[in-house]
């Protein structure tokens, strides 16, 4: 493994918007939750003076506890102490509890978060930083996670959902048989196989799989894992969750930033309800106020204020955060710093700073994670001998085929030659027709549009034969797009870790962490 490039977001034309204006500071607000050292030494100032002991205590003996069926590293038991100490701050990522951990990104995250607390521990001697993993078992989406992709399968297990995805138990595990089928004869096929057993065998939830399966990768690196799905950490956060109930404030205090986004960006990515709850009972839905009661939708479940006041005091791990409510919950519970999180989660945290200030809670930095890929020297050779760049993987490749298709044509030479002519004939004829009659000149104006849209029309249908012409060389560009895009997105999206790790085991494990960058979000290009 090698790596041949690392380019900057901001250079990547599907990077959103958004995002590149964030990290070129060019959004009101936001430069002091940018990466820099300058803004952590800050951060470490407002966490430290606005986390307790107490909940020090909590959270350690929360995480203490939610691993106590694991073999836990010295390092972990290192952390979980430090925790209690007023000089320790975490940096923490969070992701669904995908089957497996579904796309390969989920590996990456984490890994960046490792490489974060060491990069902050070289700056900040004097104080500990502890890589946290915030796994969102309460979601309820089953369909969104019980799946994976290799490069030649399609893994799916199939289970009774509803409720949050984290309580399901594992009963469907022919997927297992047909994995090892796959990757038996692989290099560190057995070792795969082995960890998927333990992790999803009969009985076990959703939650004590990926703990299982991330404790048995990330343990040795110190990584924390934790199950927001807790009544002692939501007893933190009651009054909060009571203020949304009664005053809708996170809907009221970030409306601002969400219409501000929205004017800027088109939209954003998640917009906030009225209140920003679910109810846990035997499914998780949505609370709604129609009026003077509270409804649980899809349910017949109702409160008055009252009751529902009271059911938050009295069980409050009833009530579960939606996608914007989250992260306040996290900053609530931990001594956080940062946030890692793709594109999509950074930019609805960029909603919520308002809301976080009415709260008097500090706003964390904000890290939009790396993204790597993978590709075989085979396909680097050929990218290569068609005289084309790995970066021109990323941006229109459908102008850059067309340019390829039409490279040294000498019809679109002649073409291009007449069209510069006949601009130049009317840009001398304009300049008369202006001193005679103004129709004059609009007619000019006119005809040279009319004439400049048939050479567009010639070009588009020259391009449209020349593919005819040229299809060979037009499906091998296409099936090279595929080598780096599968399904045509970011292959990082689609293939599950094992592709990779079946030839390399934790050799690619450590080479990703080696390979990370901390202080940028860069696409890193590997050949394998």
């Amino acid at each position: 493994m090698k790596t041949i490039n690392k380019i900057a977001f901001s250079e990547i034309e599907s990077i959103p918007k958004l995002i590149k204006d964030f990290l070129n500071h060019d959004i009101d607000g936001f430069k002091a939750q940018t990466f820099s050292l300058e803004n952590f030494a800050n951060q470490i100032h407002l966490k430290q003076n606005n986390f307790t002991s107490e909940k020090r205590e909590i959270l350690s003996e929360t995480i203490k506890s939610q691993l106590s069926d694991f073999k836990v590293s010295s390092k972990q038991i290192e952390n979980l102490e430090n925790l209690k100490l007023k000089n320790t701050f975490t940096i923490t990522t969070g992701h669904q509890l995908n089957l497996f951990s579904g796309p390969v990104f989920f590996v990456y995250k984490i890994l960046q978060t490792i490489k974060t607390c060491s990069y902050l521990k070289q700056n900040f001697p004097d104080f500990n930083f502890v890589p946290v993993y915030w796994m969102a078992s309460e979601d309820h989406d089953f369909a969104e996670i019980n799946h994976f992709k290799t490069e030649n399968n399609y893994y799916e297990i199939n289970e009774k959902s509803g409720s949050a995805v984290g309580k399901i138990q594992i009963s469907d595990t022919f997927f297992i048989s047909e994995f090892e089928k796959e990757f038996k004869d692989s290099i560190f096929g057995t070792e795969l196989i082995l960890m998927l057993k333990e992790a999803y065998k009969a009985g076990n939830t959703l939650t004590k799989a990926i703990q299982t399966f991330v404790n048995r990768l990330f343990s040795d690196f110190g990584l924390l894992i934790l199950d927001g799905d807790s009544k002692a950490l939501k007893s933190q956060i009651k009054d909060v969750f009571r203020d949304e109930i009664e005053n809708f404030s996170l809907n009221k205090n970030s409306k601002d930033k969400v219409d501000f986004l929205t004017e800027k960006y088109g939209k954003v990515q998640v917009n906030p309800r009225e209140i920003n709850l679910f109810y846990l009972s035997e499914t998780r839905d949505r609370i709604d106020f129609e009026g003077k009661k509270y409804r649980i939708v899809d349910t017949n479940i109702e409160f008055t204020k009252e009751e529902i006041l009271d059911e938050l005091e009295n069980f409050p791990e009833k009530f579960s955060p939606n996608a914007v409510m989250r992260p306040v919950y996290q900053e609530t519970v931990l001594p956080n710093l940062a946030y890692i999180g793709g594109n999509a989660e950074i930019m609805y945290w960029l909603e919520l700073k308002d809301y976080f200030a009415e709260l008097n809670l500090p706003f964390p930095i904000l890290i939009p994670r790396n993204s790597m890929l993978f590709l075989k020297e085979k396909t680097l050779g050929k990218i290569d001998k068609l005289e084309l760049k790995i970066e021109d993987f990323f941006q229109n490749f459908s102008k850059i085929t067309n340019e390829k298709i039409l490279d040294n044509n000498e019809i679109l030479t002649l073409l291009n030659e007449k069209e510069n002519l006949l601009t130049k004939q009317f840009s001398e004829l304009k300049n008369i027709a202006e001193t005679t009659e103004q129709s004059f000149g609009n007619l000019v104006k006119a005809e040279e549009t009319r004439q400049l849209k048939s050479f567009g029309r010639m070009k588009k249908r020259l391009i449209r034969a020349e593919k005819i012409k040229q299809s060979e060389l037009l499906e091998r560009l296409e099936k090279l797009f595929l080598d780096v895009h599968p399904s045509k997105t970011w292959q990082e999206r689609i293939y599950n870790f094992s592709v990779f790790f079946a030839d390399f085991g934790f050799s690619w494990i450590e080479f990703c962490l080696e390979e990370m960058v901390v202080d940028d979000s860069k696409l890193i290009i590997v050949a394998i």
